[in-house]
C-alpha cells in the first residue's frame, strides 16, 4: 500500500510556519552575538545550544550508519512520542492503535493529545495478531505503535509480521527500540530506505546509561524529520545533554562492556529464579530485564519493598497477571533480590 506524507499529516501541520530562533538565523561563528537577547557575560552556558544538534547528530549518524537529515533528538523518547501524535493526529478526531501488553506512554500521549487509541492485544505469546490488527485499521487511523524488544514483556517481535504491517497499513508505523542493545536483532534504522512510513524510536536511557539526561533519538524519512523538526520546540536539547552524550559516545568500549556484564548476568538471573520453587514460568528477554511469572506476585512485590528492594509488579497488565518486571542489576544486587524472594517464599 503506498504512503503518502502529505495525506496523513494534520492540516494544521501543513500549513505551520515554524518559529524561527535567532541560531535558525544565523548558524555560522562570530565573534560578537547581539542577536538572541542571552547575557552577554561567559558562565559556560550563557549562549543558547544548537537547535538542531548538528554535532552531536553527526556522531549519531556515524554511529548508526544513517544520514544526520534522519535523525531527531528529544527530551527523552517521551517527547519523540508526544510531537508524532501531534503531526499525524487530529486530536478528537484521529485514532491510533497500541498492542498491550506494552510501553505505557503510548495510551497516555494519546489520551493527553485526545486521540483514541485502540487496543489489539497481543497474542498470549506475546506476538503481533496480524488479523485483529487489520481488523482494527479504520481510516482515521494514523499511527500504529509497535515496542521490540518489547517492554513489558521482552520479546523481540516478529520481523517478518511487522514488514506485514509496514506493507499494508497508509499510516505511520512506529518501531520503539528502546532495548535494541540487549538484543542480537537487526535494527529497524536498516530499513528505512525500503518503508518511507517507518520511523524508529530509540534512547540514551538504557544501555548507555544515561536516563538522567533525557535524550530520545528518531529516525525516519528526510521528510518525516523536517515535519518534527518544524513542530519541535525551539532549544529541546540543552547545552549539557548535549555536550555530555558527546561525550559518552567517545567511550564506546565501556558501553560494550557493560551491555556484556548485563547479558551475562540476565543468564544467571533466570537460572537462579528457575530453581525458586513457586516461579511459573520465565519469559524469553531480549532486554534488560525478565518478566516473570510468579505465585501471589503482588504479595511478593510488597514484602520486597519492606526490604527496601523494588521491582515492578506487572499483575495488573493484561497478560501479565502474577508477573514481576525484574531489570538486570549488578551481581550483588541480582544476588540479594535473589535471596529476598527465596526468604520469602520458604
Amino acid at each position: 500500500m503506498s504512503f503518502n506524507l502529505q495525506e496523513i499529516l494534520r492540516e494544521s501541520i501543513k500549513n505551520l510556519k515554524a518559529y524561527s530562533s535567532a541560531r535558525d538565523e544565523f548558524t555560522g561563528k562570530a565573534d560578537v552575538y547581539l542577536d538572541a537577547n542571552e547575557n552577554p557575560f561567559d558562565t559556560g552556558l550563557n549562549r543558547y545550544p544548537d537547535p538542531y544538534q548538528q554535532d552531536l547528530k553527526a556522531k549519531i549518524a556515524h554511529l548508526k550508519n544513517v544520514r544526520q537529515e534522519r535523525i531527531i533528538l528529544g527530551n527523552g523518547s517521551d517527547e519523540v512520542i508526544d510531537l508524532i501524535f501531534r503531526a499525524f493526529c487530529e486530536p478528537g478526531k484521529d485514532e491510533v492503535i497500541i498492542l498491550p501488553p506494552t510501553y505505557g506512554m503510548y495510551q497516555v500521549s494519546a489520551d493527553i493529545n485526545n486521540v483514541k487509541a485502540k487496543s489489539v492485544p497481543l497474542t498470549p505469546d506475546f506476538e503481533i495478531n496480524e488479523p485483529a490488527l487489520l481488523e482494527a485499521i479504520n481510516d482515521n487511523t494514523k499511527v500504529i505503535w509497535l515496542c521490540s524488544p518489547n517492554n513489558p514483556t521482552g520479546n523481540t517481535l516478529d520481523p517478518e509480521a511487522i514488514k506485514s504491517v509496514l506493507n499494508s497499513f497508509k499510516g505511520v508505523v512506529i518501531v520503539d527500540e528502546a532495548y535494541i542493545d540487549f538484543s542480537y536483532s537487526q535494527s529497524w534504522i536498516d530499513y528505512l530506505d525500503f518503508h518511507p512510513n517507518l520511523i524508529v524510536m530509540q534512547t540514551f536511557s538504557k544501555a548507555w546509561g544515561l536516563a538522567g539526561l533525557r535524550l530520545g533519538m528518531g529516525f525516519a524519512s528526510n521528510e518525516i524529520i523536517t515535519v518534527l523538526n518544524k513542530i519541535k520546540p525551539p532549544y529541546n536539547i540543552n547545552t549539557l545533554t548535549q555536550e555530555k552524550t558527546s561525550e559518552i559516545l567517545g567511550k564506546l568500549d565501556e558501553r560494550n562492556e557493560a551491555i556484556d556484564i548485563i547479558l551475562a548476568e540476565r543468564i544467571l538471573l533466570a537460572k537462579a529464579l528457575e530453581e525458586i520453587a513457586c516461579v511459573r514460568k520465565i519469559y524469553p528477554s531480549d532486554a534488560n530485564f525478565i518478566l516473570v511469572k510468579i505465585d501471589d506476585a503482588t504479595n511478593i512485590y510488597n514484602k520486597l519493598v519492606e526490604k527496601s528492594i523494588i521491582v515492578r509488579n506487572r499483575s495488573n497488565v493484561k497478560l501479565c497477571e502474577n508477573c514481576l518486571r525484574i531489570t538486570i542489576g549488578t551481581s550483588k544486587e541480582n544476588k540479594l533480590v535473589i535471596a529476598a524472594i527465596k526468604e520469602i517464599t520458604s
